[in-house]
């Protein structure tokens, strides 16, 4: 919204600088995003009257002028200009004169000098040599009745400023000059000057036959046929300026008049040629393969979305977006038919975007337009066409037409003055609160702390009770409300000493090289079907995309997809880790602060990593990254606790490369390689290594507690057993751990670790060697051979009795 400063400060003038009322207007939500002149700075540039001019002896170009600039002595002025004339009223910069600055940025100062032998005392100035526009055919020509001698920039009004508004969809009731004026009268309580006109006589009983066939699109349509008009007229140079330095470029009068209504009062009308109208108007949805040539050229296909103002022939309009070129009015045009409707906001939103262009009228349609004042506004825009387009008594004016079939219906909103002080945070009276709303201008009746407000008409945003505790804040001021620290009970609670964080997990998967990365919890369905076998996802109602439709069950699928998008752009090495939320169904969960009812919201944390295991370098070996890599980095996140990894089967994992993760005999989570074929259908160079455990087990640790170091010698003895194919090294382990804990001769063992799998020559095909090495100690002796060979032999013995394993020779 653009608009002048003088034309604000007809309808309110406060007693304020522009700099103090842009800070205000800004500060009350209508953000005043630019402040420009309306013309550059220069000075001494009087109106001066050419009284009489004699061609140069030396050049053939230019004239001798001699110029009236009030001083009582005629200036001798060289002009070039093309359009020079005698009796002419120019822009004359007199000797000392400084001009706006040229292409070297520094101002251009008018002296008296000679040209081409004669001497010049000034100069005539074009408008483009005063940057008020782009024209240079000649001299800017004023009017006829411009006094002789009077500054310029105080003839044309250019010492003011260009507010260009950016308004929040909410305050339509500010997209016009007098909405604006409203709101500084409102902030600053100085009086409200309304446009005035004298209402129009009618002179003619003729009204053109008009039909609302759809009341959901048009609750209120005005009219009137005004005959005999001059389309040729003028428009005046005050409507001209206003129009110019609101952004909008001057046409002919009617269309003119009708632009300056919208941006004075916030109607948009219409204005169609009525020769050109056959028979009556009928207000409807429009039908499909129906088309409209518009006013700017394009011609668009219309269907039962888009609502239409249609003759007895054909379209003549699209309703609230713009008129159609077959009735539009032109310099030849005498009789017009004048239209002012209420078009309800749902009924041209999103219309003028789906035909990709965007109209004045349909930016104020969409947002709410006052239904209370078309027959008023209609007389504005009656009076200014009689008084600039008319022709005395041939103009006839007919009545105007109102049909009223279905106004919106506004509920009072109630306001508490309690809950309006606790939201904004001021002690505010009753008397204050009733005050803000009387210069709002918003009808209200008064309980004991409670209001009652009837929103006007031209209010769409007040809705319910925060409206109005924001209407409130902002005549307060908000500069005006303290701010204050919030005040509440603040107790030191210490975190469970065997409990970390979440951000301490995330160091510790950093330090091991990993970069962390957030993504939606909105993810491709078909990612839940691939790597979770979800085939009934929790579906989003609105989803912002297609490919983010349902919520994620893992965070698998937004780890490959940041393997893609890395990969795709030649990062050959990656490791990313994500500590999300993930989402599945429990009717065991009901709502609570925290929680929806039927839905479990745990917290996970996942890691993925394909390439090579370590950057490329001299010292070590370049190999890819593989399952034992991230299982050493899941043991060591999750240390000192010791994890168990089981064989699994997983949709999304590699069948004989994946585990799942065991956590003091609870499933923690899962680890392994891609299964092959989702490395082939998301393109992927290689299989990337990746686990998911859950959030919660991995911020349990074990606290400290103090055991005996022992101060004699560990021994240390390696067992290669031979056994079956099938027996999993787990297997072997646990049973070694079952007899440490129910054979008192075992207690001494402190440490197993598989060291070695064999499989070859001086095997069976079947069997395979798995060497361990135990670590033995005592805390209060020695240990003697004996002791030791005992403990060996019962551990051979477990082995060969559990699982036929014997010693490998």
């Amino acid at each position: 919204m653009q608009f002048s400063e003088n034309w604000l400060r007809t309808m309110v003038d406060p007693r304020m600088s522009s700099d103090q009322l842009t800070h205000l207007l800004t500060m009350s939500g209508l953000e005043v995003e630019e402040v420009s002149p309306v013309a550059p700075p220069f000075s001494n540039v009087v109106v001066g009257e050419v009284r009489s001019l004699t061609r140069h002896p030396n050049a053939d170009r230019l004239n001798v002028c001699e110029v009236d600039v009030g001083s009582g002595t005629l200036l001798n002025i060289v002009c070039g200009a093309p359009n020079v004339r005698a009796g002419m009223k120019v822009p004359c910069a007199l000797a000392g004169a400084l001009l706006p600055p040229g292409e070297d940025g520094k101002p251009f100062e008018i002296k008296v000098g000679l040209l081409r032998g004669v001497e010049s005392q000034g100069m005539l100035c074009s408008a483009r040599e005063l940057k008020l526009s782009e024209d240079h055919g000649g001299l800017l020509d004023l009017p006829h009745d411009a006094p002789v001698g009077q500054n310029l920039r105080d003839y044309l009004q250019l010492n003011d400023l260009k507010f260009t508004i950016k308004l929040t969809p909410n305050k339509a009731d500010c997209l016009s000059v007098l909405g604006v004026a409203r709101e500084v009268s409102a902030l600053t309580g100085v009086p409200l000057k309304s446009p005035t006109h004298h209402p129009v006589t009618v002179s003619s009983d003729e009204i053109l036959p008009v039909r609302i066939s759809a009341p959901d699109l048009c609750g209120r349509f005005s009219g009137r046929i005004i005959r005999g008009l001059d389309a040729r007229a003028a428009t005046p140079e005050w409507m001209k300026q206003r129009l110019e330095r609101s952004g909008q470029r001057p046409i002919s009068a009617l269309v003119d008049i009708s632009n300056y209504v919208m941006l004075e009062l916030g109607r948009p009308t219409h204005v169609f040629d009525l020769s050109k109208i056959h028979g009556g108007l009928d207000v409807r949805w429009g039908r499909a393969g129906e088309s409209l040539k518009l006013l700017n050229g394009s011609t668009v296909a219309v269907d039962d979305w888009i609502g239409v103002i249609a003759d007895d022939a054909a379209i003549e309009s699209l309703a609230g977006i713009m008129g159609g070129d077959a009735t539009a009015v032109s310099l030849d045009t005498t009789d017009i038919y004048l239209e002012a409707a209420f078009w309800y906001p749902a009924a041209i939103q999103g219309r003028a975007r789906r035909l990709n262009f965007s109209t004045d009228a349909a930016h104020r349609f969409e947002r709410g337009v006052d239904y209370a004042t078309t027959v008023e506004h209609i007389e504005r825009i009656t009076a200014l066409i009689v008084e600039i387009c008319g022709r005395g008594a041939s103009t006839r004016v007919g009545p105007v037409d109102d049909q009223v079939v279905n106004l919106p219906q506004r509920p009072l909103v109630i306001m508490r003055t309690a809950r309006a002080v606790k939201v904004i945070g001021v002690a505010l009276t009753d008397a204050r609160i009733a005050e803000i709303f009387t210069r709002l201008g918003l009808s209200h009746t008064h309980a004991e702390g409670i209001f009652t407000v009837s929103p006007p008409s031209y209010r769409f945003d007040i809705e319910i009770e925060e409206d109005l505790i924001e209407e409130v804040a902002r005549i307060y001021g908000f500069e005006n409300i303290p701010a204050l620290p919030p005040v509440a009970a603040s107790q030191i609670r210490l975190p469970p000493e065997n409990l970390r964080s979440l951000f301490a997990i995330r160091h510790t998967l950093a330090d091991l090289d990993y970069q962390e990365v957030v993504n939606y919890s909105f993810v491709d369905e078909a990612w839940e079907a691939d790597f979770a076998a979800n085939a009934q996802p929790i579906k989003l109602v609105n989803p912002i995309a297609s490919q983010m439709s349902v919520m994620r069950s893992t965070l698998i699928g937004s780890l490959i997809a940041n393997a893609r998008y890395n990969l795709n752009r030649k990062v050959s090495r990656i490791r990313v880790f994500e500590v999300g939320a993930i989402y599945r169904r429990d009717p065991a969960i009901t709502d609570g602060p925290l929680a929806v009812a039927g839905y479990c919201q745990p917290k996970r944390v996942a890691a993925l990593a394909c390439g090579s295991v370590s950057d490329e370098q001299w010292g070590q070996a370049t190999r890819p990254v593989d399952f034992f890599d991230m299982k050493a980095d899941l043991q060591a996140l999750f240390g000192p606790r010791t994890l168990r990894f089981d064989a699994l089967v997983h949709p999304a994992l590699h069948p004989g490369r994946s585990a799942t993760v065991v956590l003091d005999g609870q499933e923690v989570g899962f680890i392994g390689e891609l299964h092959p074929r989702w490395q082939q259908k998301y393109e992927l160079p290689s299989a990337p290594v990746l686990f998911e455990v859950d959030a919660a087990a991995l911020q349990q640790r074990i606290v400290p507690a103090y055991h005996e170091i022992s101060k004699f010698p560990a021994v240390v003895r390696d067992l290669a057993l031979v056994v079956k194919q099938g027996v999993a090294a787990q297997d072997l382990s646990d049973a070694f751990l079952a007899e440490q804990r129910d054979n008192p001769s075992c207690h001494i063992m402190q440490a197993i670790v598989l060291f070695d799998e064999y499989r070859g020559k001086g095997l069976e095909v079947d069997e395979k060697s798995l060497a361990f090495r135990f670590t033995l100690q005592d805390t209060q002796t020695t240990l003697k051979d004996d002791a030791v060979d005992a403990a060996m032999r019962a551990f051979v013995a477990t082995a060969q009795e559990k699982y036929g394993a014997k010693l490998r020779a």
